[in-house]
């Protein structure tokens, strides 16, 4: 009876040993798995920061041409101007000495009659032709005033929204947004296949708009859910976001 009695308590001993066991175990299990986890989202993460980079960097690489090529056009534009107009008066001066030469003592002495005759008017044009200088100067005052208050409501029309909220907007995105008309949480969040198109192409992406989610932000933020935006999107707004 005693060696039965033994042989129960080991075996439940053994049992109780195993469950504590594989309790450990699988608790280590489960916390590999997290670690993996967050492994796959960091490594995500480091993916989308590379091709915003990249895509940033692409933009940076065409403004900076195109600053060049202007660099390049513009020193030729002034020199063919001026060379233009220097090129313009030769050939009066070539057709009016053969004229002067050729003309006979009565016509040259027309002509300096005539040629007198024009300088004395020409006072009387000069002294008439400051007249509408000062019509001109009141004018213009009247039209830069037409112009700041037709520009005002422009400029108070629409407030722009911190678009670099958004998961994958970094300081050149925005820029190249606003070159676009892109300034408010509202214009994203309406975007249609066809704009998210146009949109890629000119920020040379391709599928990064809908692999950030940059339409759900913006209709979060265009809402004013902060709560909800913040607990889908906790790393907007840090330092991995720009």
């Amino acid at each position: 009876m005693s060696t039965f009695f033994y042989m129960l308590l080991a075996f439940v001993v053994g049992v109780l040993v195993g469950w504590f066991l594989w309790g450990r175990l699988r608790g280590e299990l489960d916390s590999l798995h997290g670690d993996l986890d967050r492994t796959k989202s960091e490594r995500d993460r480091l993916r989308a920061d590379a091709d915003r980079l990249t895509g940033e960097l692409d933009a940076g690489g065409r403004a900076r041409a195109d600053l060049e090529r202007k660099l390049r056009e513009a020193p030729s534009a002034p020199a063919k101007a001026g060379a233009s107009k220097a090129a313009a008066p030769a050939p009066a001066a070539l057709t009016s000495a053969p004229a002067a030469a050729k003309s006979s003592p009565a016509k040259s002495s027309g002509a300096k009659s005539a040629a007198t005759k024009p300088a004395t008017a020409k006072p009387a044009a000069a002294k008439t032709a400051p007249a509408p200088k000062p019509a001109a100067k009141a004018v213009a005052p009247k039209a830069s005033a037409t112009q700041k208050k037709a520009a005002a409501p422009k400029a108070a029309a629409g407030k722009a929204d911190n678009l670099r909220r958004l998961i994958g907007i970094g300081p050149v995105n925005e820029k190249l947004l606003k070159g676009q008309g892109v300034t408010t949480y509202a214009q994203i969040a309406a975007w249609t296949e066809a704009d998210v198109k146009r949109i890629e192409e000119v920020l040379n992406f391709d599928g990064r708009i809908a692999r950030e989610k940059w339409i759900e932000q913006a209709k979060l933020l265009a809402a004013g859910d902060e709560a909800e935006f913040a607990r889908r999107f906790p790393t907007a707004g840090t330092a991995s976001n720009t």
